[in-house]
Order: structure tokens, then sequence, then C-alpha cells
């Protein structure tokens, strides 16, 4: 029994030290339910990592006048994040988002 604790232990410590490491980086998430989201590490203690999680949100305009003035009628599209609040104990990994640089 003391050996499953302490490998709990373990992947706990794995998990702050990753998350400490992936701090203010945009970084995806799978939880061990299988859910997955992206999100900014915005601060990580020993029980819980406090996450800014991207939302997709669709602005469908302020009127007529203003959709034929977009091209095709498309609304405008942009993130918005929402600061949420997860146990460690539920995270399962945690990847880096790199996105490549252009000049």
């Amino acid at each position: 029994m003391a050996s499953k604790r302490n490998d709990y232990d373990r992947n706990q410590q794995c998990l702050y030290d990753e998350c400490k490491r992936l701090m203010n980086y945009h970084t995806f998430f799978t939880m061990k339910d299988g859910t997955t989201f992206d999100g900014i590490i915005e601060s990580v203690d020993r029980d819980y990592v406090i996450v800014l999680v991207g939302e997709d949100v669709i602005d469908k305009g302020c009127g007529e006048q203003y959709d034929e003035q977009r091209q095709f009628g498309r609304p405008r599209r942009f993130r918005r994040f929402r600061r949420r609040v997860f146990p460690l104990s539920a995270l399962g990994t945690l990847i880096l988002l790199s996105f490549p640089f252009r000049e």
C-alpha cells in the first residue's frame, strides 16, 4: 500500500513540476476522464491548478448593416479566456502548444 501512495505522490510531484514549467504558456490539457481543453496556466499549488481556459466566441453582429459590410456575411470569431480551478489530481497530461513563427 505504501508503494501505491509513493507512486501517487511522485505522479503528483511530476504534474506539479510540469505545471510550474508551463506556467504562462498556452497549453493543451487532457484530464483523467478523457476531456481535453486548451488554456494558460495562471498559477499552481500542491492541490490545484488555475487555468485561463480558452473559449471560441462568435459575434453575430449588430444588425443587417453590419452583416452587409462583412465579406460573405460571416460572423466575427474570437477567443475569450475564463479562469477555472482544477484539482491537480484530475490532470492526466499537459502538452505545450507550439505555433510556427513566420516572418
